[in-house]
């Protein structure tokens, strides 16, 4: 009986051990997932006006984020979070930057700017104005067929496995069909995530067709001037082969982690990692670098406010996508890689600009060869990845058209653009390919187009 009670306490030991050894290895982890928790939390409600309840039992219900509490404080626009009260993580909108996780460089008595934006009431029906479009029935449109498409990608009944939120698709500048899940609509602001990286290299093509860069300059960082990362260029970094080192894991502390989660300013993390590549020769998908190139942007602009006005005043608001908002960092910059907000109507606006190969009603955004370049294949990506935009040139898709591309994000958000189809697709939800057969609802829909 004693040995046996000795056996026990021995077991209790070491399972308490196990647990001491566990909580200290994820302690840190508690940080980014806090970190998550309550800056999600801000920009639902801040940025997308949407409610506590909603964020709670809609976005930040996925392990392990829904283990997060949060307090949010609606006169002061802040949000806190933390787990049973654990490393607690606090966020703060500003107006026209949108939400920030802050930390001791946060001065919340800094000199405010913000966006000038400019809302022009066109008169004219959508895409290209805020009136109803028109209505127009295609001879060549199985509607019905597409409908079916549309509803098979929505869950039904009990089921949460395909998580769709929100689906628009636009056949000649025209919605042929729209859905949304119960609580948003037309005017709801979706989270882009990295989509937000394709918005980023639209302002690039601006840049190229007013001449004053080149994709082909090499990158002006100063910290690379002295070594072989001199050699690297904006190309490279749209590209994303630009070599650098850099580990994208979301579910550890990693560097995208740290740079979204504790970084002051994101253009820097990348900066600093050493070149394990030759430029031009290595693909890998880096968040980093999409941060470098908003670094890069706001260097190349000059003039702060004018960095701020810059993909508003440029292509944004020209196109009327007036509902979308890119979030700044601590430090002032866009988070190019991942924190723009905009309807899907809006997002369906960004498609039709690269389905019209940068020509929006007649005015001419960036040039026509924009749209060739971003969808040149990186080299080693399998024809997956262009620049800053995914590409199906290698079939990854292998049931909808090779000439497809389109803007990816977190969670399965989608701008999907075929321009042999005249389509523009969007899907806005909170899985990816993991749980949805995008292939085969893009293989429908285009179908469907006689």
């Amino acid at each position: 009986m004693r040995r046996f009670k000795k056996i026990i306490k021995v077991i209790f030991l070491l399972l308490f051990l196990c647990i001491c050894v566990g909580a200290a290895l994820n302690y840190p982890k508690l940080t980014i997932l806090t970190g998550y928790s309550a800056k999600h939390m801000n920009s639902s409600i801040f940025v997308a006006e949407r409610s506590i309840e909603f964020t709670d039992t809609k976005d930040n219900n996925f392990t392990p984020v829904h283990l997060a509490d949060d307090e949010v404080d609606f006169k002061q626009k802040t949000s806190i979070a933390s787990v049973f009260g654990l490393q607690q993580r606090k966020a703060v909108y500003r107006e026209g930057l949108g939400s920030v996780l802050i930390n001791e460089d946060f001065d919340a008595n800094s000199p405010a700017f913000v966006p000038h934006r400019n809302v022009i009431n066109t008169n004219l029906p959508y895409p290209y104005g805020e009136l109803p479009q028109q209505d127009t029935v295609f001879d060549n449109v199985n509607y019905e067929q597409v409908k079916e498409a549309v509803h098979s990608i929505f869950d039904s009944g009990a089921e949460y496995v395909q998580k769709t939120r929100a689906v628009l698709v636009l056949y000649k500048d025209q919605i042929i069909a729209e859905k949304y899940i119960e609580g948003l609509n037309q005017d709801s602001k979706l989270a882009g995530w990295s989509m937000t990286k394709s918005v980023l290299a639209t302002a690039f093509g601006v840049l190229e067709k007013q001449g004053k860069i080149s994709v082909h300059d090499k990158a002006p960082i100063d910290e690379w001037q002295n070594d072989e990362r001199k050699e690297i260029t904006i190309h490279n970094l749209l590209q994303m082969n630009c070599g650098l080192e850099w580990d994208e894991d979301y579910g550890s502390i990693s560097d995208v982690t740290k740079m979204l989660y504790l970084d002051t300013d994101m253009t820097k993390p990348q900066i600093y990692k050493k070149a394990i590549h030759k430029p031009g020769e290595y693909w890998y998908y880096s968040s980093g670098v999409s941060n470098i190139l908003s670094g890069i942007l706001r260097k190349e602009i000059g003039d702060y406010q004018e960095y701020l006005d810059f993909p508003y005043k440029e292509f944004i608001d020209k196109i009327g996508m007036h509902s979308m908002l890119i979030e700044a960092d601590i430090a002032g910059n866009y988070v190019g890689s991942s924190y723009a907000w905009a309807t899907a109507r809006d997002w369906a606006k960004f498609g039709l600009l690269y389905l019209h190969r940068g020509n929006w009603n007649g005015t001419q955004i960036f040039n026509p060869e924009w749209v060739d370049y971003v969808t040149t294949p990186s080299p080693t990506s399998d024809g997956d990845y262009g620049g800053h935009f995914w590409l199906n040139a290698g079939g990854f898709y292998q049931d909808a058209p090779r000439d497809m591309f389109s803007a990816n994000g977190f969670q399965g958000q989608r701008v999907f653009i075929i321009p042999s189809k005249d389509l523009v697709i969007v899907r806005f939800g909170l899985i990816g390919d993991a749980g949805v057969d995008f292939n085969t609802f893009l293989k429908n829909v285009v179908e469907a187009i006689e």
